[in-house]
């Protein structure tokens, strides 16, 4: 199979896991600060999509066109991370399938030993490749997929992907499995595990 065929499918099916995160949840669920830095889920599909944006966009001279208030001077730390109460989840889904087309067209363009620049990186890191970049955004959008898996468990038990397979439990079969991790998990803080 074709390398670049290879990591394009890769970026794909984790832009697809991390979407589907947001199925069947309220708009409150999908904007619901789940951690103590505020990762919730819809920020974290507008976050990639926006660096998407930015590493098929400007990395290679291929300006996007779509807007980006939150990465403007003066925008708000983080803006990228969470939706306010008017960008509708439709409008962000909207912009993900926006940075996705547009990153796809990068990549159907441009050959793996592409040439471009990261201006936002360290000035010894900032010369990449196409190959680079889609290795980075693969790992990026797999790593943010990943915490979505993990924020969607804590908001109402789903987890897995259709793709995966988890084992075929009851409720109280989960609850004993958890039991037994913290169980070793205190033996071996208290140095009595065999």
């Amino acid at each position: 199979m074709d390398p670049k065929e290879t990591l394009h499918r890769y970026l794909r099916r984790e832009r697809e896991s991390l979407l589907a995160k947001l199925d069947g949840l309220s708009e409150r669920d999908v904007r619901w600060p789940m951690t103590p830095t505020g990762t919730n889920l819809l920020g974290l599909v507008k976050h990639t999509a926006s660096v998407e944006v930015g590493y098929f966009g400007e990395v290679f001279g291929r300006p996007s066109g779509l807007a980006l208030p939150w990465f403007d001077e003066g925008a708000e730390i983080n803006a990228d991370m969470w939706a306010t109460a008017d960008q509708s989840r439709d409008d962000i889904i909207e912009l993900h399938h926006q940075a996705a087309a547009h990153a796809d067209a990068t990549i159907d363009a441009l050959s793996l030993d592409a040439t471009g620049v990261v201006p936002w990186w360290a000035p010894e890191r900032r010369h990449v490749t196409l190959h680079q970049i889609l290795v980075h955004m693969s790992v990026e959008t797999a790593r943010h997929a990943g915490h979505a898996d993990i924020i969607r468990e804590l908001l109402d038990g789903s987890a897995g992907n259709n793709d995966q397979n988890l084992p075929d439990q009851t409720a109280e079969e989960w609850v004993a499995y958890r039991r037994r991790l913290e169980s070793a998990a205190v033996a071996a803080a208290a140095g009595t595990h065999s």
